[in-house]
This record gives C-alpha cells, structure tokens and sequence, in this order.
C-alpha cells in the first residue's frame, strides 16, 4: 500500500520548510539511510533520509517550493509489487505538486489513496517518539506502544523491521490530568505586532526604498529577540579586563603551537574563561524553564557568528574539560558551517550561556540581548591601550578590554551575577589559572 512521505521536523521549533532540493527522482529505489531531499529550515539547509525502503513513485511538492508545513505529504513511497497506478490524487495539504501538469481525475474505486501514518506519538514525558509512517501505521494495526521500542533507523528512528517482530504489549496508564505538562523552553515565539504594514509604506511614500523579503532565519531573530526583550528582566554588570598577560601568554603558545598549525584567538580564552567560571559559580550555569530553573552541569557555552543575512549560536559542548586547541579547532568549524549554513539543529541549541564578541569590528562595549533560554550574555568589546593607575599608585598604559554581562534577574540575581563576572574576569587576568 502507498506510504506519503511527510515533510520532517528537523529541529523543534520548525513548523515549515523550503523544499530546497530533491536527490531522488520518481521510479528510484531507497533504502533506509538514503539521502531524499535538502530541507531548507530557519536557520540550516539539511539532508532528509529514508526510514524505510521502496520506491519513490511520486514526488508531491516541487523543488524550491516555500511554506511547506511540517507533516504535510511531499512524497509517495511504493511498495514491492506496487505501481504509480496505485496511487491516488495528492492529499490537500501538500504545499505544491512536482508536476504543473493537472491531475487525472480518480475515483476511491479505480485507486486507493495512499495510507497516511497515524500521527507522531508522544512519550510519557512530553518528548516525540521519532517513527517512520509505515512504522507508525504497523504499530497501529497491531496495537504496539511504540514508546516500547528502541529504533534502530538514523538517529534512534523507529522503521519497519523494528515493529515487525514486536509484540503488543499493555500501554502505560496516562498520567493524572491535573500533571502539569512539561514546559518547553524552545517553542517558537510569535512576532510582536508594530505599525500596520500599509501604514509603514504610506509613511514612506515618495521616497525611494527596495522592500527586503524576510527569509526564515530573519523572521526568527525578530520574533525570539522581541520576545527576549519583552519578557526577560535583562539587567546589566560591567567590568574592564587588563589583558596584558592575556595577549603575551597567548603569543608565547602560539609560537609553541605553531609546528602543530594552531593559532589561538582571544576569543578561544574567553570561551575557556567563561566555562571555567561556570563551573566555580555552578548557581548561575542555568536557564529558565517556564516554571522552573535548570541547573547544568556541564559547561555548554554558545558563541555567536554572523552571517550573511542572521547569526547562529553553536554551542561548545563540556567546555570546561577541552583543551585551549582543542576549543580554538572545534569554535573555526563551527563557524565555517555556521556561514555555510549546514549546522544541525543538536549544533546551535541549548547551552546554557553565551557569549557575542564585536571587539574585531573595533566596538569598545555594548549590550547584548539575552538569547532564550540562557540566563546570560556576555559582551565583549575591543581592547584598547588606555591609562592605568597600577599597584604602585603609578600612572601607566595597559591594554584594557571592556565587558558586560547581560542577566535574566529570573535566573541569576545580581550578587550571584557580580560572582560570575568576577570569575571571569580572574581567568583573563591570570590566563595561566585557567591551564591549572
């Protein structure tokens, strides 16, 4: 019987996509593995696989093609003895057809329209159980929990041989209606409503402008950094850093680094002197959860990177236990495929903390908006010579570079934001601490 092949959720915010590219062509046969489409999301272009194998007898939605929405059909999958004559007129909710070409019309008689899955089950906390349609759909017919299962498909999916061989067994009891549900700190915020659209454009009439189409990663900044704004009590902590010993330590390690081809940055310091501090102060390494705080663990620190267009975050996962080389390798390939626009979703999520740099762009400080759902941000300037009074009470010149750590007051309140910040600041000052 057909299977549709639904347009994936490829991280947990997305609810449509930009069918960027088929890989396949009708008539082909994939295996479960198989490359089928790349997906445009918000913020990536990413390769979408088979989990099950058959034969692609009809692709539903043209390359290129925008506003496909999440789950809605974009291909059909074929069986083994199954022909295109099997299959029925594409459901309504496909966003496009392949073919501009109008449909015959069918009746249920002459072809059965193909079997949609049973929609994506839920585990017992809240989470998604990642199934294939044909999986979902055997699941089904034979009364099997699939949060019973562990998928052997890409990325724990559950696919038909997973199914095939279980036995039903009896579902866990819902859990009392008066539980909570669990809060999701990554759900997509909506867009704050400014001036009408016409009333912007009868402002500006008879002026010269080019109108700028919004594209996905745009419109997500403005809606998460609006929501931040308005509904995180950002207060702000301010430091300058005399980076001295900072800049003549980091000379000496990369000319003993060179041989290897490594070259450290600043940058790569601060990621260290932040996930250090993070685990001395482990009170503020937190995000807010709705109606609760999580208190990490490790030291998940995200770095921004612009982009044509945007900026992503990659997060720098157990920071605090890499190496200075090891961060300064890890941070230029994220940020090579942050601009080319090919992280996956697990690459610029989470974290707990992070840190935006504009000291190379010659930016003495600013403010940073806290990204949700970390409970802080830390800004960073350029260094600049200036004149000090050292411990001798003498006027000299040291190289200071202006800090500001932005703080959710939900999260991290201002003593605890003061302890922080100064832990930093202590691991820049005395870059051989954080090498302890």
């Amino acid at each position: 019987m057909p299977t549709e092949i639904l347009m994936p959720a490829l991280s947990p915010t997305m609810e449509e996509g930009t069918l960027a590219k088929w890989l396949v062509k009708e008539g082909d046969t994939v295996q479960s593995g198989d490359l089928l489409a790349e997906i445009e999301t918000d913020k990536a272009t990413m390769e979408f696989e088979a989990v099950d194998e058959g034969i692609v007898g009809k692709l539903l939605v043209a390359e290129g093609t925008e506003g496909v929405k999440v789950n809605a059909p974009i291909a059909v999958l074929l069986e083994e003895g199954e022909s295109a004559d099997d299959i029925a007129a594409p459901s309504a909710t496909a966003a496009a057809p392949a073919s501009a070409a109008p449909a015959e019309k069918t009746t249920a008689a002459e072809a059965p329209a193909p079997v949609a899955a049973p929609a994506a089950p839920v585990a017992a906390d809240g989470g998604r159980i990642f199934a294939s349609p044909l999986a979902r759909r055997i699941a089904a017919d034979k009364g099997l929990d699939l949060s019973a299962i562990k998928g052997s498909g890409p990325h724990g999916r559950i696919v038909k041989a997973d199914v095939e061989g279980a036995s039903a067994a009896p579902k866990p009891a819902a859990a009392p209606a008066a539980a909570a549900a669990p809060v999701s700190a990554t759900t997509a915020p909506t867009m704050s409503m400014g001036p009408a659209t016409d009333t912007v454009l009868k402002m500006y009439e008879g002026r010269e402008f080019e109108e700028v189409k919004l594209d996905g990663m745009r419109k997500t900044i403005a809606a998460r950094l609006t929501e931040a704004k308005q509904s995180i009590p950002h207060f702000y902590l301010r430091r300058d850093i005399k980076i001295d010993a900072l800049l003549k330590f980091r000379g000496e390690l990369n000319k003993q680094l060179a041989p290897r081809g490594v070259k450290l940055s600043v940058n790569d310091f601060i990621i260290k002197a932040c996930a250090l501090a993070l685990q001395a102060v482990p009170t503020a390494n937190a995000v807010w959860a709705g109606d609760r705080i999580l208190q990490l663990k490790p030291s998940d620190v995200a770095v921004a990177v612009a982009i044509d267009g945007g900026l992503f975050t990659p997060v720098l996962k157990d920071a605090e236990m890499k190496s200075l080389s090891a961060l300064s390798a890890e941070m230029k390939d994220l940020a090579t495929r942050a601009r080319d626009r090919k992280l996956a979703p697990h690459e610029y999520q989470g974290g707990s903390f992070a840190i935006s740099n504009l000291g190379m762009f010659g930016i003495d400080n600013f403010d940073a908006v806290i990204n949700p759902p970390h409970g802080a941000i830390l800004a960073v300037g350029a260094g600049v010579k200036k004149p000090v009074v050292d411990a001798n009470d003498q006027i000299t010149v040291a190289t200071v570079m202006s800090i500001t750590l932005s703080v959710d007051h939900r999260v991290i309140d201002g003593a605890l934001g003061a302890q922080l910040l100064q832990a930093i600041v202590e691991n820049l000052e005395n870059p051989m601490l954080m090498l302890a």
